[in-house]
């Protein structure tokens, strides 16, 4: 289970430069989720063996200074109270300005670990300089230098130490389906519908996190825990916090889980904040159900849902074998059928093939057709199996690995999804020297 590290200062001090040379150095994602006044970003990244998450808590409401600062205080407060640490990040240039002051403020009452970063420290001249931000009260700081990456390895250092320990994985527990989706979609109603008329049979338990409640859900022979990231609701005039809330509630919901049931609405589509979630979904390996919710409010004529899927399946591109379940959650149409596919594609998810079967069936395949050779050198490809991790993952053993390009890596997925059915499950193939 990956921690969540925020990013927090005023605007231009290089937030977002040190935020993308985390992200760039390994293939992380970054996913700019449009909020509903400003983009924010988060993405995925790995230091010294230890993944987590990370949060830059972006730009703000241009305005008078003391909206300014409300606004960086809220987004301040919220990253604490949702992170698992926090880098300051404060600029050598313009030295300590009052708003750095505020933000210290709120950090030292916190008893989570904070990192203070001196960015733009690029010469020793600098160096002296930032000496004056020992005032901020927040003991020891690391001068760095975003945009070249230097004194960025002392910071990660210090940070994935003090990152709590990874305990999830040792609990053996219930499957975990996250409800996710954009304000007013239905996320709400879908878990009302599906467990409200027996509310006995329902335990919160309070999750891992305190911002999203696993409530257990057991009937008609299934039994599971429902991640509700339902409680962000949109005010008549959305804040920023708002938004940027319910982001890292479905961030952390989304990892936490096995299966994503995300939930759009059919009268606005597949559009880019649905599909911010898809992918994120989809990068961290997850099952994914696509709840097409409302669908009692669309005109409908003969082909109106096949064109519909149609048009969902080409937005997902390369990654198409996803079910689609059109339901709504007002007449309760469908919405057994969502449980149902989410529990197969979970199933799916967690299907392991014996070695044997799985050369069987697909070294024959590979015989008739094989990778194309390169530069005149023939891949041949001698054995394959399943990795011993939580998602599917194959690795198939060959001469010249180096050799096999994505075209077929692709082939040889659909080949695998076709012959086990994968439905729903990013399915990872490897190339290994044998």
């Amino acid at each position: 289970m990956s921690s969540i590290v925020a990013i927090v200062g005023r605007p231009n001090v290089g937030k977002s430069t040190f935020f993308n040379r985390l992200i760039q150095r390994r293939e992380a994602i970054v996913d700019s989720v449009s909020g509903v006044t400003r983009d924010r970003h988060y993405g995925k990244t790995d230091w010294n063996g230890r993944n987590f998450s990370v949060i830059d808590t972006g730009g703000y409401v241009i305005g008078s200074d003391d909206v300014f600062e409300a606004e960086i205080d809220k987004q301040v407060e919220l990253a604490i109270g949702e992170a698992d640490a926090i880098i300051f990040m404060v600029d050598v240039e313009t030295g300590v300005t009052p708003m750095d002051e505020d933000v210290a403020q709120l950090l030292r009452k916190v008893n989570k670990p904070v990192f203070l970063a001196v960015n733009k420290v690029d010469n020793a001249k600098r160096l002296e300089n930032a000496v004056e931000f020992y005032s901020l009260g927040l003991g020891e700081y690391f001068p760095i230098a975003s945009t070249n990456g230097s004194g960025t390895g002392e910071l990660l250092d210090a940070l994935v130490d003090a990152l709590p320990e990874d305990t999830r994985e040792e609990e053996a527990e219930l499957p975990r389906f996250a409800v996710v989706g954009r304000p007013n979609a239905g996320k709400s109603s879908f878990i009302n519908a599906l467990i409200g008329e027996d509310r006995y049979i329902v335990t919160d338990i309070a999750g891992t996190t305190r911002d999203s409640i696993d409530t257990r859900y057991n009937r008609f022979g299934f039994e599971f825990n429902l991640v509700d990231t339902a409680g962000i609701r949109r005010k008549s005039k959305v804040k920023e916090d708002l938004e940027f809330y319910s982001v890292m509630r479905s961030v952390r919901a989304i990892e936490h889980c096995d299966v994503c049931l995300i939930v759009m609405d059919a009268t606005r589509g597949f559009d880019g904040q649905v599909q911010n979630i898809f992918w994120l979904a989809q990068r961290n390996r997850k099952g994914i159900v696509i709840l097409v919710n409302k669908w009692d409010l669309v005109d409908k004529e003969t082909n109106t849902m096949k064109e519909y899927e149609a048009q969902i399946r080409r937005e997902m591109e390369p990654f198409t074998d996803v079910p689609i379940v059109f339901m709504s959650v007002l007449t309760k149409q469908r919405i057994f059928k969502a449980i149902e596919t989410a529990v197969e594609v979970y199933n799916n998810r967690s299907k392991k093939i014996k070695t044997s079967e799985l050369n069987e069936v697909m070294l024959p395949i590979i015989k008739s057709y094989p990778p194309p050779a390169y530069k005149g050198k023939y891949v041949k490809i001698k054995f394959c199996m399943q990795l011993p991790t939580p998602q599917p993952q194959f690795a198939f053993f060959c001469n010249l690995p180096q050799y096999v390009k994505d075209p077929y890596k692709r082939y040889l997925e659909n080949k695998l999804r076709e012959e086990f059915n994968f439905t729903g499950v990013p399915v990872s193939v490897y190339f290994r020297k044998k």
